[in-house]
């Protein structure tokens, strides 16, 4: 299974050992990880589509599993599939802006993506999968990297604009999506433009590329 994946062995390897964001000699002993890092990541040569989140939550950081919480139960129903076709490397690639869970703030919110992750790695990533057409930008850490210096200052604003990076004639196509997160469940309510508009586009769009 997977034998047309191989050659990638030796960077997921390398993804796995990484621990730049634990040992990286110019940050202060206060500003490394909280725990030992567990990088989250599943690249693949075959998959059309890549899940750019920004970075795994406790959840997954504790089963290894990327969006194996609620909010991957509330992407997979954006995304209209299930769960063993959302866990196909060969139909899904799922690359977060950094591998690891970065620990919580002091209100309880996750912190954002490490930044020498995305410094270190996401070059490599893009290069090691230029088969994707279609990048979901979840979140704006992801978005601000894949759109580059054009992407809104405001992940709503960036999403409003969808179909400027959705639809433009470059590849692969930038489908931004705020995170599926409970936290974001009041800003879904205050924009129903998003399930009227973006979701069906969204679910086409996947249906065509994962078949």
């Amino acid at each position: 299974m997977h034998e047309k994946q191989d050659d990638l062995a030796p960077l997921r390897a390398a993804i796995a050992a990484c621990r730049i964001c634990r040992d990286e000699p110019a940050r202060g002993p206060e500003d490394r990880l909280p725990h030992e890092p567990r990088p989250v990541a599943v690249i693949s040569r075959s998959a059309r589509v890549l899940l750019a989140g920004q970075a795994p939550g406790l959840r997954v950081h504790e089963s290894g599993l990327p969006f194996n919480d609620a909010s991957g139960d509330r992407l997979r129903q954006w995304l209209c599939i299930d769960r063993e076709t959302f866990y196909n490397r060969d139909k899904l690639a799922i690359a977060p802006m950094g591998f690891c869970f970065p620990g919580y703030d002091v209100h309880g919110s996750d912190l954002p993506p490490r930044r020498e992750c995305a410094l270190f790695w996401r070059t490599t990533v893009m290069e090691t999968m230029p088969q994707v057409e279609l990048v979901l930008a979840i979140g704006h850490y992801a978005q601000r990297w894949h759109i580059g210096p054009d992407c809104p200052k405001s992940m709503t604003e960036t999403v409003v604009g969808w179909r400027r990076y959705a639809m433009r004639n470059a590849v692969p196509a930038i489908l931004p999506l705020p995170h599926p997160s409970w936290r974001n469940t009041g800003w879904l309510k205050r924009n129903p433009w998003f399930e009227a508009d973006v979701l069906p586009f969204l679910r086409e769009r996947i249906s065509l590329l994962i078949s």
